[in-house]
This record gives C-alpha cells, sequence and structure tokens, in this order.
C-alpha cells in the first residue's frame, strides 16, 4: 500500500470502542490518527496512548477546526450517531460510524442523503462478519451447498446486570447513557445488532414479524425490554425465529444460528456465533477454519469478537479506490429498519 499518502482519522468518543477504534488507526501503517473528541476530561479518558492526536471537548468544535482530516470515526452513544454523522458529512469527510447508524430508518435514510450529495462513503461497523464460522456459513449460502433454506433460527442469550449498567444509587435508574431509550435505544440495537446485520447478509429481508417481548430482570435499569421472542418469514423464502435475552445470571450464555435447509443442517454458536458446532450437509466434507478473535474483554461483560481491524483496511481500501466496501450505509439502514419493525410489532 505505502504509495499512497496517509488517511487522516478524528475519532469522537472515547469509550472502550473509542479507544478500539483509535488503536486500530495507529496500527494500520496507512492511517494517521489526528484528533479524538470526549466531552469528559482529558484526566478521565485514560487516552496516554494516543498522544499525537489532539483532543477536542466537543463535536462543533472539531468540526469548526483548521486541523486537516479526511475520516470521522464515531463511536459514542447510540442516539448521537445520526446528528454527528450528518456534520462529519457536511464537513466533507468520509464517515465511520458504530452500530447502529442511527435509531430510526428515516434517521439512516438522511445520512445516506447527504452522502450521496457529498460523494462521500458512509463505512458501518459490523466487524462479526469478519470471523472465519461466519465467512465460511456466507460462502457455503452463496454456493447454493445448503440448497433451499427451510428454517432459520437464531439465539442470543447475554448477561447484561448492575455490573453493565451500573444504576445511580438514589434513583436506581441508569447513570450512564446505557439503558436509556433515547441514547441507547434497545436491546436488539446495542447488544444485538451484530446478530441481524448477519441473518440480513446471510438470509435478506424479513415480513410477517411477530414480536413477544418482556423486561424480567431490568425494571430499575433500563428503559426498555431485556428478552423477546420474535418470529418471521424471510423474503425469500423460509421461516425464522430471533430468541434473545440479557436476563441471564452472571455471563453469557451463547449466540447461535442453526440452519435447516434442503441439503443439510448446521448450527454456528459459542458465546459469540464464532464455532462451527454442528455440519451435517450431503455430499460435503467442513473444511479446517482458521481461529476466531477473541472477543472483547470490558471487564465484567465480553462483548463481539474483536474484528476491528478489518475494518479498517477496509476503510483504505476503499478511499484508495482499491476494494469494495464491506459493510455499506444500505446495508446498516436495513439492520435499523428490521429492528423498528421488530418494536413497532411487525408492521
Amino acid at each position: 500500500m505505502g504509495s499512497n499518502k496517509k488517511i487522516r482519522f478524528a475519532v469522537i468518543g472515547c469509550g472502550h470502542i473509542g479507544k478500539r477504534h483509535a488503536s486500530m488507526i495507529q496500527g494500520n501503517e496507512d492511517c494517521e490518527l489526528v484528533a479524538l473528541c470526549d466531552t469528559r476530561p482529558k484526566s478521565e479518558l485514560g487516552i496516554e496512548a494516543y498522544t499525537e492526536a489532539t483532543l477536542f471537548s466537543s463535536v462543533d468544535e472539531l468540526l469548526s477546526s483548521n486541523l486537516e482530516f479526511d475520516v470521522v470515526s464515531i463511536a459514542t452513544p447510540n442516539g448521537f450517531h445520526e446528528e454527528q454523522a450528518l456534520k462529519a458529512l457536511d464537513r466533507n469527510c468520509h464517515v465511520v460510524v458504530e452500530k447502529p447508524m442511527a435509531l430510526t430508518k428515516a434517521g439512516c435514510e438522511r445520512v445516506i442523503f447527504k452522502a450521496l450529495h457529498k460523494h462521500k462513503q458512509v463505512f458501518c461497523v459490523m466487524q462479526n462478519r469478519y470471523s472465519p464460522p461466519s465467512e465460511w456459513l456466507k460462502g457455503i449460502l452463496e454456493q447454493g451447498i445448503l440448497g433451499k433454506v427451510f428454517m432459520v433460527q437464531i439465539n442470543c442469550y447475554w448477561n447484561r446486570d448492575d455490573r453493565y449498567y451500573k444504576p445511580d444509587p438514589k434513583t436506581g435508574k441508569p447513570s450512564t447513557w446505557h439503558g436509556t431509550k433515547t441514547l441507547d435505544g434497545g436491546t436488539l440495537f446495542t447488544q444485538f445488532s451484530h446478530f441481524i446485520d448477519l441473518m440480513y447478509w446471510y438470509f435478506g429481508d424479513i415480513k410477517n414479524i411477530n414480536a413477544r417481548l418482556n423486561d424480567f430482570t431490568h425494571n430499575n435499569t433500563t428503559d426498555f425490554e431485556d428478552s423477546g421472542f420474535v418470529n418471521f418469514d424471510f423474503v425469500d423464502g423460509g421461516m425464522g425465529s430471533l430468541n434473545y435475552s440479557t436476563s441471564i445470571w452472571d455471563k453469557n450464555l451463547e449466540s447461535s444460528i442453526t440452519v435447516i435447509a434442503e441439503n443439510g443442517s448446521i448450527k454456528v454458536g459459542g458465546q459469540y456465533m464464532n464455532e462451527v458446532e454442528y455440519c451435517h450437509i450431503k455430499g460435503y466434507d467442513m473444511p479446517v477454519l482458521k481461529e476466531s478473535n477473541p472477543p472483547n474483554d470490558y471487564g465484567p461483560y465480553k462483548g463481539s469478537a474483536a474484528n476491528h481491524h478489518y475494518i479498517y483496511e477496509n476503510i483504505v481500501d476503499v478511499i484508495n479506490g482499491q476494494g469494495n466496501i464491506t459493510t455499506n450505509a444500505l446495508e446498516g439502514l436495513k439492520v435499523v429498519d428490521i429492528i423498528e419493525r421488530i418494536y413497532h410489532g411487525g408492521e
């Protein structure tokens, strides 16, 4: 790659994920980290590893500065993504946005509309597509090895308790953005949108949605449900279900996808859809897959696989005209659209 000039990045949000983005930028020889932005005091941010970056205390201060950068990476609470993406596009920057792209389909449409007018790319972070089992399943589906897909079951059973939501001792309500309707949006947006993205990537859109939602253990810590049974049909044929909960005691149980099809059955499971647990397909020998990357570790709880470096390799390739975008803005919109329809009773 070395012949292209470095792509300059500003990262908005210096929490766990923002620092991961900053580290991925630092670790890519074609990227340069020039700015960080967070509303909290520098002493609270833990950003000593990023001394080359200028720190700004507000998005407006960053975007109105004379500093030159090509891409803005957004790693702030969900409810800010749309507004910050629009502001970054107004400054003629490409945008990297953590999931979800926005909290409404209409918000995603506004971002896409502006990006098209500005001739800028919007990269949606869906790093679970890069895990070896994900790539393998996508491959056998595209090659038609499974034949017609009959049934798909997705189970996402995670632990997110008071260690995660950190309730305020006085009010019992969330003391951070996690758990709030306006900034978090809901369990499907924050915890499980990666798996809805994989479902859409594998099987396409859904219809005839029926959802039963409940709040078992988060009445005092979140503004929304913690569990759901969701049934639907795939537009391209077959039927599916998504069963999810964050009320699992003490630690994550699983994130799995089971596919029942004409020529065989498979199950990809483990805690993060990172292991092929079952594969029995007519006339097919399962290849040996490379190891999955470990999950992101946030202390008391763990998140999805640590595949962010692939995202930045793709961003560099796309901006330099040497590759296709792996998760485009329309796919980011579809994930939000599906979640919105589940939450609104399947309209």
